[in-house]
């Protein structure tokens, strides 16, 4: 177990207020149930992964966390505010990777961060807005209209963002896709610089290995509904593979006592 694993499980024994702790979350879109009465907690320092098949909800729970949808029932609190009355105070405090870069277009790579902070009620100066696209390797398209990034780059420009405003807690949704290997390291290191302050990140995936190297714990979901939750220690990816296979993707997902502790 790394340092910083150690830092993460110290500030997630219990002491000081949950970053999130939500209870029964259910969404229904027409007559498909997609959240059935999901319970999660994460404490400061932790990186909680979300592990499932395509369809399994986690993408669901990521954007109920996030404030971008309500429940259907169940509700709780993220960073200290309740879910459904303290959305804009959340929303000012975290940062999310998700399918919808949620970047203009038209705008170039420096002007989406200015409009960005600025919906943010932020003022930062240019040099602070170089400064985070220097980070992950944009300063040389500070000025180029984003229609005409990659989508490569395009990722890169929300981790800087990201960067820019300092979020106390990350949602991030199959964060690595389409990022090549120095972008992957560069968001690993955010990922962990953030918990070092005492942040959180939950992570969304079907990634095991990505999953394995950054995450404290695992939650494995199927069809909407957390099949089976288990923490790092003691546990090897081979492990988690079989894992995953026997409650993620169709064996018995009945928590079934295999050795370790299915608990938060």
């Amino acid at each position: 177990m790394g340092p910083r694993t150690r830092k993460a499980r110290a500030r997630g024994s219990g002491v000081g207020e949950p970053m999130v702790e939500v209870q029964g979350l259910t969404k229904v879109f027409g007559s498909t149930l997609a959240l059935d009465a999901v319970d999660l907690r994460v404490d400061p320092g932790e990186v909680v992964a979300l592990l499932g098949p395509n369809g399994a909800g986690k993408t669901t729970l990521l954007k109920l966390l996030a404030t971008a949808t309500k429940p259907t029932a169940g509700g709780g609190r993220v960073l200290g505010q309740d879910l459904l009355t303290g959305r804009d105070a959340i929303r000012r405090r975290i940062g999310m990777i998700s399918h919808s870069h949620h970047l203009y277009e038209e705008l170039t790579a420096e002007e989406n961060l200015q409009f960005a902070a600025a919906m943010r009620g932020m003022r930062p100066d240019r040099g602070s807005v170089i400064k985070a696209l220097t980070e992950v390797g944009l300063d040389g398209h500070a000025r180029s209209k984003v229609r005409t990034f990659s989508t490569g780059m395009k990722r890169r420009l929300v981790i800087g963002k990201m960067l820019l405003f300092e979020p106390e807690l990350l949602f991030l949704d199959e964060p690595h896709n389409t990022l090549d290997q120095a972008a992957i390291a560069l968001l690993n290191g955010y990922v962990v610089s953030v918990t070092a302050r005492g942040g959180a990140a939950v992570v969304a995936t079907h990634n095991l290995s990505r999953a394995y190297g950054m995450a404290d714990r695992f939650v494995l979901m199927r069809d909407g509904a957390v099949a089976w939750r288990v923490g790092k220690e003691g546990l090897s990816g081979d492990h988690l593979r079989d894992l995953y296979a026997r409650y993620a993707e169709g064996g018995d997902a009945t928590n079934v006592d295999c050795g370790l502790r299915n608990a938060e």
